[in-house]
């Protein structure tokens, strides 16, 4: 199979979907592997490390979608790249289409094949494709709370970490999942103090575990959230339903609350985000404020470190593009895990969550292949 990468085209993104090394793997499993010039440039991968790797370099988007039958890429396709897919092709991205009707229509109108990181499972029940940029987005969420807490960053002058005889800042973590155990791992060892608010038993067992009692956890009920988010200094929303929009867990009233210059990270932003008041911001432009709390709702925090993320998240779709590589559509009726990232197909919404988040009919997509 040819298998294209185009470069990134969303504001600040520095990720790509391949690296060198994976590059590899796939010219090794004898496919064909074309890459948009600069491509990899973003995360300190030249060109010329792609060719090394048995690529070849094509000059434009418009050459490495017409080339190639599967597209790996990082983030979402933008409007010019849904205009680019058609019937012949496999995408294997990040789609997060619960929030995002009009992306969502493009690739219906496309008739590609379209499957989101975020919604491939494991035995585990967990997201494999989405657990890595969710480790890095919890971690940058804390530093980037503490460079907001700043005063002349908008926050309250606040020291994330505290010193000897004044007291650090209090952090909420709103979910315990991966981004929130990995933002709670941060804040704790900067010295911060934490508060986990999750809703599984099993999993709070489990923090409580790992944390030997340096963070709380709280069962997440709507009183705890409203008690929490009042007395912190920061609250990292870092809730998730699989293919779904995020819950609005922070409402507008809450706001007037809050302490003023109080940081708010939203790391669900990509599924619409849990702060009512959330809207996408950018690594230029981060933050806003309202009622005097200041919101950092980065839509992709992980594109700040692009080299790491590339890596991490290359390591974790490898094992599945390279099946697709491999088989086609017929990978998806062999890895159940696969068949479950599968978003779009023949023009028809086949996730059920997303299919219900959207308002739009759901598809069998056996049916579809039939």
């Amino acid at each position: 199979m040819r298998v294209g990468v185009p470069r990134e085209i969303k504001p600040d993104e520095y990720r790509v979907g391949l690296t060198p090394t994976a590059v590899r793997e796939y010219v090794t499993h004898g496919h064909e592997v074309v890459v948009e010039m600069g491509a990899g440039a973003g995360a300190g991968y030249p060109d010329e490390a792609y060719v090394r790797a048995g690529a070849k370099i094509l000059p434009t988007a418009e050459d490495v979608f017409a080339g190639a039958e599967l597209i790996v890429k990082v983030k979402e396709p933008q409007a010019v790249e849904w205009a680019r897919l058609t019937k012949k092709h496999i995408l294997f991205t990040y789609l997060h289409l619960a929030p995002d009707p009009a992306q969502t229509e493009g690739l219906l109108k496309s008739g590609c094949a379209a499957i989101a990181y975020e919604t491939v499972t494991d035995d585990n029940g967990g997201l494999p494709l989405l657990a890595p940029m969710s480790e890095v987005a919890g971690r940058i969420a804390v530093f980037s709370a503490g460079e907001t807490l700043l005063k002349h960053n908008g926050g309250m002058g606040l020291l994330i970490s505290g010193v000897p005889g004044v007291p650090p800042a209090r952090v909420a973590v709103l979910g315990g999942g991966v981004v929130g155990a990995n933002a709670a791992r941060m804040a704790a060892g900067l010295g911060a103090e934490v508060v986990i608010l999750e809703r599984s038993i099993p999993r709070m067992r489990y923090l409580d575990d790992i944390f030997a009692g340096r963070c709380i956890t709280r069962y997440s009920t709507l009183d705890a959230v409203e008690e929490e988010i009042l007395k912190a200094d920061v609250v990292i929303g870092a809730v998730l339903t699989a293919g779904a929009a995020a819950p609005k867990l922070v409402r507008k009233e809450h706001l007037k609350q809050m302490k003023p210059g109080s940081v708010l990270v939203d790391v669900s932003i990509d599924q619409g985000g849990c702060f009512e008041t959330s809207r996408p911001t950018t690594h230029k432009d981060p933050t806003y404020t309202v009622d005097g709390v200041v919101h950092y709702c980065v839509a992709n925090m992980p594109g700040a470190a692009p080299r790491t993320s590339s890596e991490a998240l290359v390591h974790a779709t490898l094992p599945f593009g390279l099946l697709l590589a491999d088989k086609g559509l017929e990978a998806l009726k062999k890895n159940r895990h696969l068949a479950k990232g599968l978003n779009v197909l023949g023009g028809e919404l086949t996730h059920p969550a997303v299919a219900d988040a959207l308002g739009k009919p759901f598809a069998d997509p056996y049916k579809v292949w039939a």
